[in-house]
């Protein structure tokens, strides 16, 4: 826990207990989990811990730089630790969402601006079916 517990001070951030859980988890579940699941999970261990504190803890790494929002589905907001530009795959049977790489000349930096407009930031995803799901599907039909 000792680099977790570096990573949220390098931000600026007290590395409270509750911090070093949600951090903890998300290095570990790199399922983009949604802040229910997060406190679903972490009560289990922490039967004090508060859906308020995860909300706040969330916003705080939000705001700090040290996660990502990701939206995909409309209002379900999804937290990814990995804050390199990448892109997201959705399956729309089972809900799991992917990190994916793919080649983007944003992404790589080699564009920063679009007709003048300076890009800050850049979110890709592609929605399908997923291969687990495929060949679930492929194994009923035979």
């Amino acid at each position: 826990m000792k680099h977790i517990k570096n990573k949220l001070e390098a931000k600026g951030v007290k590395p409270t207990y509750q911090r070093l859980c949600v951090l903890e988890y998300l290095e570990k579940n790199m399922n983009h989990p949604t802040a229910e699941m997060i406190y679903e999970n972490i009560a289990k261990r922490i039967p004090t811990m508060s859906k308020t504190t995860i909300y706040n803890t969330l916003n705080l790494f939000l705001e700090k730089g040290l996660i990502h929002a990701v939206t995909i589905t409309g209002t379900e907001v999804r937290y990814d630790i990995n804050t390199f530009s990448h892109h997201h795959f959705l399956c729309r049977k089972c809900g799991k969402i992917v990190d994916i790489e793919v080649k983007c000349p944003f992404c790589d930096g080699e564009i920063t601006q679009i007709n003048g407009n300076e890009i800050e930031e850049i979110h890709g995803y592609f929605k399908g079916i997923c291969k687990e799901c495929r060949e679930k599907n492929n194994k009923v039909e035979r």
